[in-house]
């Protein structure tokens, strides 16, 4: 409790915390003394919803569009890595799915493998867009959790602290399939 004032949430224990800590540094002073990487460790990430407008925002000044009328596209890349950025948006890695895996073969949601509880993501291309209206079609609308707790305390956006965003997975099957299963991404796993 008396880290929770001054850290960012974690259910780590402290030596596993440690080196989160540490893998955190060395990812934001890289950052600071090089360029922008051309994937973001986005689990790095302390306040993830300000990345994430500033995403958005860099977009909206690029094409003077409003902010408020532009939202994510998000496209699971099939590649491990890559050397440049994308021309919008940014390419992000380091989340976790917790009841449900990536088919990279298919390019769908899937069933977990037996015994598999967490299951690394691939790269997730956040693609700002205009919004047009339009619905995505064959997607679960993944949340996105800081910790596997899945709660936290309202903030001013009538959100949890612990919410980050929802992910739109490409899926075969309806959404109440993978709601019933608690289908999420997690930010860091509690090891």
């Amino acid at each position: 409790d008396m880290w929770a004032n001054v850290s960012y949430p974690s259910l780590k224990p402290l030596s596993s915390y440690f080196s989160d800590l540490i893998r955190r540094l060395e990812f934001f002073n890289k950052w600071l003394k090089e360029k922008p990487p051309p994937t973001f460790w986005i689990s790095g990430m302390f306040f993830t919803q300000a990345f994430l407008t500033g995403t958005l925002q860099n977009f909206a000044r690029k094409y003077t569009v409003p902010i408020d009328k532009v939202v994510f596209e998000f496209q699971m890349i099939p590649r491990d890595n890559y050397q440049n950025r994308p021309k919008d948006g940014v390419y992000v890695h380091g989340l976790y799915l917790e009841g449900a895996r990536w088919d990279k073969a298919k390019a769908l949601l899937a069933e977990s493998m037996p015994k598999a509880l967490y299951t690394l993501t691939p790269i997730i291309w956040l693609k700002p867009k205009e919004n047009d209206g339009t619905e995505t079609k064959n997607v679960y609308s993944c949340p996105v959790y800081k910790t596997s707790e899945r709660r936290g305390m309202l903030s001013t956006t009538g959100h949890s602290t612990n919410f980050v965003i929802l992910i739109d997975v490409p899926s075969d099957k309806d959404l109440a399939h993978w709601v019933l299963r608690g289908v999420a991404m997690l930010t860091q796993l509690d090891d």
